[in-house]
């Protein structure tokens, strides 16, 4: 494996779409820590200090994906999620709308109109959900975070209310477009999926702060322990389930059924091809962590517009609606688990058509063995992915409510809890698995060896050295010495806030 990241920087144009992703990502962090104009974010951020909070409910389960920039009062304050909640809306419609349906069947040009109106419905979302907000933090700020008085921390809007109205409106959704423009850019020029980059990037900055609760936890004296060999047996039952926890989800994530396929003979020409035999990979959770995005951005979208109509007018039908849909409820978890399931079959029935691949293996000369082609192939092959789907589905609604159980049920911190699984968890290891699959496939059509494995090429090829020019060079040494400076600095930091020194 250090062979195969010491060949990551041996391909240019590899080594390009790396320092492509890192300059937009560094952007992204940029505009999560802008305030809006008008917006005072230092009594929100006061608040949550004191209450040690951030992680649970809606609120916090919003910050989390928009990376910290909800609390912040940042222009990035909406995050990605509008393009989520439209990509759901219109794939629903392509599902049940038969103009929809034919558009997608159409190739590049429809999925060009179908990605052209997913824009236009998230810039209306992305409207009707900033103008919400704002109405939210200048007028009823204690309902939209509760506990959260004016008198104490002071105020938030600090410019006029009409001029913090449209203006923070305009600026909230120019910066989610922005987010999907970068999304773009980042898959065609980048490294992953952009949109699912941006994603992560909003979870992982979430990460120290759960390092430093677990921490605290264990050491810092929030849990008291009789004996020292107590407390070492927890860490270790920690480390082990934390591990337990993501090696499942790498399991799930590349497990696959193979189905034995067995080919005949074929006359092509003059020449007779001998019969062999392969296989059709299926996997076991086919439609990766898209039904958890779905699910949890269905769930955010009238969540949000409940706490926000609620904040914004005082009506408690609103605010008792949104309380029902929000983490820590019996609804929220029914509903969340119908949604994982529905989604995961419905991504399924939008990427898996069994009798096309049925029709494939007949005009191939395939077939699988015992089972006749044609009809009951195809009936094979759904019965096979309609089995292994509930099988996904029971693991991805198992993993996204653990950690509300170790939160709710044994009071541990919720940036800790994440840690053990939940959306962002999940997210995070499908997406990383899904970007060293890319970066394999970069090495590997170039000859170089891969992150597991050595190819044949590669074992045959010449040795190649690492070659840079000067200013790649200097670019090098200015990212490491900023990585080095930026980590030395947090935990001087650290080791200086539990020390007490200040």
């Amino acid at each position: 494996m250090r062979a195969g990241f010491a060949n990551f920087f041996k391909v240019t144009e590899l080594r390009h779409r790396l320092f492509f992703t890192l300059v937009l990502i560094f952007v992204v962090r940029i505009g999560a820590c802008i305030p809006l104009p008008g917006l005072d974010p230092a009594p929100l951020r006061a608040f949550f200090s004191a209450q040690a909070v951030g992680g649970g409910g809606l609120v916090g389960l919003y910050n989390m994906f928009t990376g910290g920039a909800l609390l912040k009062g940042a222009v990035f304050g909406l995050g990605i999620m509008p393009y989520i909640s439209a990509s759901i809306v219109m794939q629903i419609l392509s599902a049940v709308v038969p103009s929809m349906a034919r558009l997608q069947q159409e190739g590049d040009v429809g999925r060009q109109k179908i990605s052209q109106q997913t824009r236009y419905l998230t810039l209306l979302i992305c409207v009707i959900q900033g103008f919400l907000l704002v109405a939210a933090l200048a007028n009823y700020p204690g309902k939209l975070f509760p506990g959260f008085d004016q008198r104490q921390y002071g105020t938030i809007v600090v410019a006029s209310r009409g001029w913090f109205f449209f203006s923070s409106t305009l600026f909230l959704t120019a910066g989610t477009l922005i987010l999907v423009w970068i999304g773009d850019q980042i898959s065609q020029k980048g490294v992953g999926n952009g949109i699912s980059v941006l994603i992560v990037v909003g979870i992982l900055s979430s990460m120290p702060r759960g390092i430093h609760q677990a921490l605290h936890l264990l050491f810092g004296g929030g849990m008291h322990f009789p004996s020292k060999s107590l407390m070492i047996l927890v860490v270790l039952a920690t480390t082990a389930l934390l591990l337990t926890v993501i090696l499942a989800m790498i399991a799930m994530t590349q497990g696959q059924r193979k189905i034995p396929i067995q080919r005949a003979k074929q006359l092509v020409g003059n020449r007779l091809y001998a019969g062999n035999s392969t296989f059709l990979p299926l996997k076991v959770n086919y439609s990766g962590v898209m039904p958890v995005i779905f699910g949890s951005a269905l769930l955010l979208f009238p969540q949000q517009l409940f706490a926000y109509l609620g904040a914004a007018t005082g009506a408690k039908f609103f605010q008792s609606a949104a309380y029902h849909l929000s983490q820590g409820s019996g609804s929220y978890y029914a509903i969340y688990g119908v949604l994982i399931f529905a989604f995961s079959y419905l991504w399924v029935s939008l990427t898996f058509h069994p009798a096309q691949v049925a029709e494939e293996l007949k005009k191939s000369g395939g077939y699988i063995p015992n089972v006749r082609p044609g009809g009951p192939t195809a009936q094979f092959l759904d019965f096979t992915m309609t089995r292994l789907t509930f099988a996904g589905a029971i693991f991805l609604t198992a993993v996204a409510l653990l950690p509300d159980l170790l939160y709710f049920s044994m009071h541990i911190p919720y940036g800790v809890a994440l840690f053990f699984g939940g959306t962002g968890t999940l997210i995070t290891v499908g997406v990383l698995l899904e970007m060293m699959r890319q970066v394999e496939t970069f090495l590997v059509q170039r000859n170089y060896d891969g992150f597991v494995k050595k190819t044949r090429a590669g074992r045959q090829g010449k040795s190649l050295s690492l070659t840079f020019n000067a200013d790649e060079r200097h670019a090098v040494r200015l990212l490491l010495g900023l990585m080095g400076f930026l980590l030395f600095s947090g935990v001087a930091a650290w080791c200086v806030r539990i020390s007490g020194w200040c």
